[in-house]
């Protein structure tokens, strides 16, 4: 299964786009792919060309890109940060926690484009996304995975305030190195563990039962990486 982060494709989103620069690279896979919205896609078609290229796997353009599906043992949640409100209380927000309750996995991922925590340069830290996290460390759930910030970063396990909870908390990877633009670094956050902007590459999830491995695959030619291993709670 692949999965993306948001800003898909460049400038804009737009069908174009996604049809000549996503199309012939990552569009290979575009059947067996599951994709997070970002700010570009909105910026200026409000995700038409995202929901136009995805089709059904890109959730519903009526209310918001957010939808979850189950994966092995895992469930996998994916949200809107920049498409529909994520304040406590809001529709999106409400349907988390529905969503969470209905599924009560061992495992459990979310995938949205703002990270909640962010020691780049560029965006810094995505306050306004603690109502989601607050939702997944109520449910137990376990990783976070987010971009925006053109960084690659790996944070221990935090509460939803950043305090470091190694029984209960959910790790964050931010994962911005798809192809645009490198960023820098800032000060570092309290619980950032690994920090890499030098090139571009994916990270690689393997889903185990009860744990989870991870990669982080740099482009030929770069000798970064960054793997290790986890268990959920």
């Amino acid at each position: 299964m692949v999965f993306t982060a948001g800003d898909n494709a460049y400038n804009d989103g737009t069908l174009t786009e996604y049809q000549t620069c996503y199309g012939p690279t990552w569009g290979r896979h575009k059947a067996r792919t599951r994709p997070a919205p970002g700010n570009h896609e909105r910026d200026v078609t409000a995700a038409g060309g995202y929901f136009q290229y995805f089709g059904a796997n890109a959730g519903d353009p009526t209310r918001g890109a957010y939808y979850s599906y189950d994966l092995g043992k895992w469930h996998v949640v994916v949200i809107d940060s920049f498409g529909a409100s994520v304040s406590a209380g809001s529709a999106q927000e409400k349907w988390l926690r529905a969503d969470l309750q209905a599924h009560p996995n061992k495992c459990t991922v979310a995938i949205f484009h703002a990270p909640r925590f962010n020691s780049g340069s560029q965006h810094g830290s995505s306050t306004f996304m603690q109502p989601v996290w607050q939702a997944l460390y109520d449910f137990n759930a376990d990783v976070v995975i987010s971009g925006h910030e053109h960084v690659y970063e790996r944070f221990a396990p935090q509460t939803p305030s950043g305090a470091l909870d190694a029984s209960r908390g959910l790790r964050q990877f931010l994962v911005g190195t798809g192809g645009g633009t490198l960023y820098s670094f800032g000060t570092a956050l309290p619980n950032s563990e690994v920090r890499y902007a030098s090139s571009y590459g994916l990270l690689k999830l393997t889903l185990h039962d009860a744990t989870y491995d991870w990669e982080f695959l740099p482009v030929a030619g770069a000798t970064f990486t960054d793997k290790g291993s986890g268990a959920c709670h």
